[in-house]
């Protein structure tokens, strides 16, 4: 992960991080990569399947995953697609 910001609430991160496991029954790994962006409009977070990163079972997988936070709790939403 690598990051930078300012005393005046601007910030930024980037990150890539490797998943291996199963999914929807399927065996494989992806990568994730996230862009994070503070700004006086309010935070912006992006994470997404990088192209084509899908391996095994996991060939061609796409998606999007955002982050919810409700009561102080946060939990992930992982909304994808794998093709037949």
């Amino acid at each position: 992960m690598l990051s930078a910001g300012s005393a005046q609430g601007f910030g930024v991160y980037v990150a890539i991080e490797k998943v291996t496991g199963t999914l929807h029954r399927r065996r494989g790994s992806f990568v994730l990569h996230h862009t994070g962006i503070i700004e006086r409009s309010g935070p912006q977070l992006t994470i997404a399947v990088a192209p084509d990163s899908g391996t095994d079972q996991l060939s061609g997988l796409t998606g999007i995953m955002t982050i919810q936070v409700a009561n102080g709790k946060h939990s992930y939403v992982f909304d994808y697609s794998l093709p037949s």
